[in-house]
């Protein structure tokens, strides 16, 4: 009776510690937002950019361009993770932070300037005549004596490329105007996409920038690093593989005990034995491991290198952690890699209604007769309807339908139209169709309740 309260209590155990360990991996992927791997140069150059102006009282100004979904915010997100966490960053140095998005005049601006630097008390009442006064006052309630007793700002201007459509750049031009005057130590940094954007500067602001830039290129190809992305975001956290500056969240007094709390990804203090965090990183470090996991992580890196494709990938897999299946396994896991690693045409005709999939048929068998030539609805109609006749169990559609639905199947670009087509009937505008028979040919065979006939259909050479 002893041994079988042991296990009903382990087993309980083990059901809490599988869901906080979902909610933890599921809370720490949602707000990884400064974990970036890559672009080290441009990291020490930044976090040098940041370290002159705070701690040296040196001004100057930088844009670090990327395309888009590159890293540029948790570049930065990353540095300033690391510099809060030093006393002397956080005493003297304010952070402004600016979005072209939302700041889309300079009026906005200005206003969440004073917000963030907690002087809009200071401004109530004053009546500036421009917004290079307002600006320089705010900027000069911050000194305290010379110049490297002043208050340090870093600005951060996000969507930097939107700022430049102000009327007359007057925020630009006053921001690296100040960056370059003996008053408060100022950095500015813009975050752009836009690889031309030093055109859309005027020439006044252009000769007040320092033409610092900085370039987020794509890392190289390098699927390992995938691989291990997959054990970083998937294992718990200990004091061996926490970042320096998150150890100090692990509790003191017991290190092999992790605490939700202290990491703030949690409201109460629920804690996960140090057993459970040693086996479920043995068993994800044991996953990362297989030949054919590695296998699909190569192909997923290869389709689309993007971390946030990653990331949503990862939070599939994490939800499939339950009290009844507390620990993954490869079969599941290598269900979901396969679901982003098929093919999405395959993915929209597995979608299509039983009637558009017949037209599909249609037109493989009318590219099999006539070697891809190409057809229109009513040759396709009239193969279906030869085949419709000879089998009792299809259903006959309308021609108003069935033309609705080779409409649809030409709007998800699986047939394109040849030739402009302006003076011809839609009934008889020619296509041709973009589907390889292999693609047809794996749709039948994981299509959901296709009926026997149509599939016979599908994989017969009828002429």
């Amino acid at each position: 009776m002893i041994s079988k309260n042991n296990s009903e209590g382990n087993s309980e155990q083990m059901h809490e510690e599988a869901l906080l360990t979902r909610k933890y991996l599921k809370n720490a992927l949602m707000n990884s937002k400064t974990s970036i791997s890559g672009h080290e140069e441009q990291r020490r150059q930044v976090e040098e950019l940041f370290r002159k102006v705070a701690g040296d009282g040196e001004s100057n100004s930088a844009i670090l361009i990327g395309q888009r979904g590159s890293g540029k915010t948790t570049l930065i997100a990353s540095i300033l993770m690391d510099l809060l966490g030093e006393n002397w960053f956080t005493e003297n140095t304010m952070i402004v932070y600016l979005n072209g998005l939302i700041h889309t005049d300079d009026k906005l601006a200005l206003a969440s300037i004073a917000v963030q630097l907690k002087l809009e008390n200071t401004v109530d009442g004053k009546v500036f005549g421009s917004f290079a006064e307002n600006l320089e006052f705010l900027l000069s309630s911050l000194r305290r004596g010379d110049k490297k007793h002043s208050k340090s700002v870093i600005f951060l201007l996000e969507e930097f490329d939107l700022f430049c459509s102000h009327h007359n750049q007057t925020l630009l031009y006053n921001l690296f105007d100040v960056s370059q005057s003996p008053q408060v130590p100022v950095c500015v940094l813009g975050t752009t996409c836009r690889m031309d954007v030093m055109e859309l500067l005027e020439k006044r602001v252009k000769s007040r920038f320092s033409h610092r830039q900085f370039f987020l290129f794509p890392t190289s190809n390098d699927p390992e690093r995938r691989i291990s992305s997959f054990r970083e975001y998937l294992m718990l956290p200990t004091k061996k593989n926490l970042p320096v500056n998150a150890r100090r969240h692990l509790e003191d007094d017991n290190p092999c005990e992790f605490n939700f709390l202290r990491l703030k990804l949690d409201e109460t203090p629920c804690k996960v034995s140090g057993k459970w965090i040693q086996d479920w990183n043995k068993h994800i470090q044991d996953l990362s491991a297989k030949e054919e996991i590695r296998r699909c992580l190569k192909a997923m890196y290869e389709i689309d290198i993007s971390e946030q494709a990653f990331k949503t990938f990862l939070m599939e897999i994490i939800s499939m952690i339950s009290p009844h299946k507390p620990i993954l396994n490869e079969t599941d896991v290598l269900s979901v890699m396969k679901k982003y690693l098929a093919d999405e045409k395959i993915l929209i005709l597995r979608d299509l209604s039983v009637m558009e999939f017949c037209l599909i048929i249609s037109m493989k068998h009318h590219c099999e007769i006539y070697d891809r030539d190409p057809f229109n609805f009513e040759m396709i109609y009239d193969r279906f309807v030869k085949f419709a006749n000879s089998t009792k169990s299809v259903q006959h559609w309308s021609r108003n339908a069935m033309f609705k639905a080779f409409e649809f199947i030409a709007q998800q670009e699986l047939i394109a139209p040849i030739g402009q087509g302006a003076k011809i009937q839609k009934e008889f505008q020619m296509y041709r169709l973009v589907l390889t028979f292999g693609q047809i040919a794996e749709a039948t065979k994981t299509y959901p309740g296709l009926p026997t006939d149509i599939g016979q259909w599908a994989q017969s050479s009828l002429v």
